[in-house]
């Protein structure tokens, strides 16, 4: 029997790994530091019994629980990615535990005052009873997607301690570089050699997503022309006032904050000079 303490304990030891990406590098993994946390994985898949543990120059991993049913079934898989997004330090992360969450505020960090609240996050009153893992509020906490990695080797340490529990061959994948949009690029399908596979990487409980979401982005550079703005007349051109027109052109109905379902949206994800 796997305990929730267990869960917990594994959780914890990946989340205080930092493996944060970097979308200005141009290697796979985008940073060294993937690599502690691939190794650990590497070496955990091994311990609890899994078969064709590997792992490749660019830090895919892969390994096979095999079927212990005399006909057969199709191949599943199941993938996580280990990377965690530069746009916040994963680094340090100082795991706060909370037991039987009450449903009101919690103080993630008193001295910088920093609060975690159902009254801006409505969702928390979804787990309330439940156990809750937080930062402290100073750093990620690198649940997307350790969870998910933590869920898939504890199923699967789960299923080799219990063989009665009947299965066909389940594959699973560990990634660098999915928070960087990069995760996919060298995953190797056919060496995987899953009839279907699933990543776990969810949002509330209970949901399971049966489509991909597709994405692209764009970098947009503007220039403008610095003139001293005492005799800029007929000469100054404000690049900030381009940039201002460009993202207006955008329609503001089809943003994150108005779509739904099928439709598709822009994203003005970030602006600096």
């Amino acid at each position: 029997m796997i305990s929730k303490e267990d869960i917990i304990k594994r959780f914890v030891s990946y989340v205080t790994v930092d493996t944060e990406s970097d979308p200005e590098s141009d290697t796979t993994p985008s940073t060294a530091k993937q690599w502690d946390l691939a190794n650990i994985l590497v070496g955990e898949l091994k311990s609890i019994g899994m078969h064709d543990v590997t792992i490749d120059d660019n830090a895919y991993i892969m390994a096979t629980l095999p079927s212990n049913v005399d006909h057969d079934v199709p191949v599943i898989g199941f993938i996580s990615h280990f990377d965690t997004t530069p746009h916040f330090t994963g680094a340090n992360v100082n795991p706060q535990i909370i037991e039987n969450y009450d449903g009101k505020d919690i103080v993630l960090n008193a001295a910088e005052d920093i609060i975690l609240s159902p009254d801006y996050f409505d969702d928390l009153l979804l787990y309330k009873g439940q156990t809750l893992i937080t930062t402290d509020g100073t750093t990620l906490l690198g649940a997307d997607d350790k969870a998910g990695i933590t869920e898939i080797v504890s199923a699967m340490e789960y299923l080799i301690a219990n063989p009665q529990i009947k299965h066909g061959t389940i594959k699973v994948g560990f990634t660098p570089d999915e928070e960087i949009g990069r995760g996919a690029h060298k995953f190797d399908v056919k060496t995987f050699g899953a009839d279907w596979a699933y990543t776990m990487d969810g949002s509330q409980i209970g949901e399971l997503e049966y489509e991909n979401f597709n994405a692209a982005g764009a970098k947009v550079k503007v220039k403008g022309k610095i003139v001293h703005p005492g005799y800029a007349k007929g000469k100054m051109v404000n690049s900030m006032y381009i940039a201002t027109e460009f993202i207006n052109s955008l329609s503001r109905m089809e943003t994150p904050e108005h779509t739904e379902g099928y439709e598709g949206f822009f994203h003005l994800y970030s602006i600096s000079r």
